[in-house]
This record gives C-alpha cells, sequence and structure tokens, in this order.
C-alpha cells in the first residue's frame, strides 16, 4: 500500500514538472513567433523588453511579487504551504531560461505564415502543459494562486477573478510598454489568441484523456 502511494506521489511530481516545462516550451515559442505572448506572460515579458530584464528572472520575480499580494489578501488565512510557489518559481523560471535558449533552434519569424505557425503550436502546448500540470494536484503556480486569493477575499468567483487578473496584467503590461517603447510590445494578437484557445483546447485534451481512460479501463 505505502509503495503503491509513492508510486501514485512520483507519478504525480513528473506529470506536474512536465507539465510546467511544456507550459514554459509553449511560452518560449510564443515570444519567438513575436505576435505577443499570453496574458500572464506579458508582464516579465514587458520588463524583458523594456529594461532588457532576462524573462526568466522577471518570471521569478513577478511570483515572489504575487505571493506577497497573497499573503496581503489573506493575511491570517494564508496557509504556509503555499510559500512553496516561491521555489516552484524558481523552476519555472528557470524552464523559462531554458526554452527561450531552444529557439535559436527554430527557423526565422520574418514569414508572417511561419509566425502564426508558431503561435498556433505555442498555444496547443500551453494547454498541453496545463493538462499535466493541474491534474497533478502539487501547487499551484504563484498566478493561479493568486487569482485563488483574490476570489477568496472578494467573494468573487474564480472565473471572473481570472479574467479581472489576466486584463489587468496585460493592461499594465500595455500600459509599459506604450510609456518605454511607445508601441504594444509584448501584447499582441497571440495575446488575444492564447486567452481565447488556450481553454477550448484544454476542454477537449480533458474529453480525450477521458476517452483514454475508459478504453484502458474497459480492456482491464
Amino acid at each position: 500500500m505505502e509503495n503503491k502511494r509513492k508510486r501514485r506521489l512520483s507519478g504525480r511530481l513528473v506529470a506536474y514538472f512536465l507539465g510546467l516545462f511544456i507550459m514554459t516550451l509553449g511560452i518560449a515559442i510564443s515570444v519567438k513567433s513575436d505576435l505577443g505572448v499570453s496574458p500572464v506572460s506579458s508582464l516579465p515579458y514587458a520588463f524583458t523588453l523594456c529594461w532588457g530584464v532576462e524573462m526568466g528572472l522577471a518570471t521569478f520575480v513577478m511570483h515572489c511579487v504575487l505571493v506577497l499580494f497573497q499573503i496581503l489578501l489573506l493575511r491570517k488565512k494564508f496557509r504556509l504551504k503555499l510559500l512553496l510557489q516561491i521555489p516552484v518559481g524558481v523552476v519555472f523560471g528557470y524552464f523559462t531560461t531554458f526554452c527561450n535558449g531552444l529557439m535559436v533552434y527554430l527557423p526565422s519569424t520574418e514569414n508572417i505564415i511561419v509566425r502564426f505557425i508558431l503561435l498556433v503550436v505555442s498555444v496547443i502546448l500551453v494547454a498541453i502543459g496545463i493538462s499535466f500540470y493541474l491534474p497533478a494536484d502539487i501547487m499551484p503556480l504563484a498566478g493561479e494562486g493568486f487569482v485563488q486569493a483574490f476570489s477568496d477575499a472578494t467573494r468573487t468567483p474564480f472565473p471572473r477573478a481570472k479574467i479581472v487578473s489576466d486584463v489587468g496584467m496585460v493592461a499594465l503590461a500595455i500600459i509599459i510598454c506604450r510609456l518605454k517603447l511607445f508601441s504594444f510590445g509584448s501584447v499582441g494578437i497571440g495575446t488575444i489568441v492564447s486567452a481565447l484557445l488556450t481553454g477550448i483546447i484544454l476542454a477537449q485534451l480533458e474529453k480525450i484523456y477521458a476517452k483514454i481512460l475508459r478504453r484502458n479501463s474497459s480492456k482491464s
């Protein structure tokens, strides 16, 4: 029984970190497409564009800030185990740096068709990453932790709180880029496509996984 629990935990950890890696690979490809990144990534990428801060480092710093906001929102209700979002942020930031480094092996993005192909691939990969990472139920990323804290503190339904958070991050990224670069910078059509399609693709993946599980269970 104990060995079975350990195997299940090991499997969950593998799925969790594999999911995080696939997500960061998708984010890196969206950066390569130069059509705009996902709402959650728009803010750290804005700091990269405006001040040259390495994106992995900017991502980690954003995780720390979001954990601080959770503490301020939840106060006494904040659970100490949620501080584990900080070391998860270290891993996520490292994955971001590593995956961005891999982008030199992808084709040039001078062709607009190539850029849109990369955008679609990035959205699919992010959805696949989430489909591995979320069911593992280990520790939420700070972005999701912040949304949950905001939802709990304001009694706002989680989906609505998620929309408010994403819109707020995108708006802040636009303001920073407009003031510094006189452009939309990290925000573009890719940001809209990511916001609209990620959830749809994720829902389809869940249906596929459910069919596979039913098929395997019927065989056994």
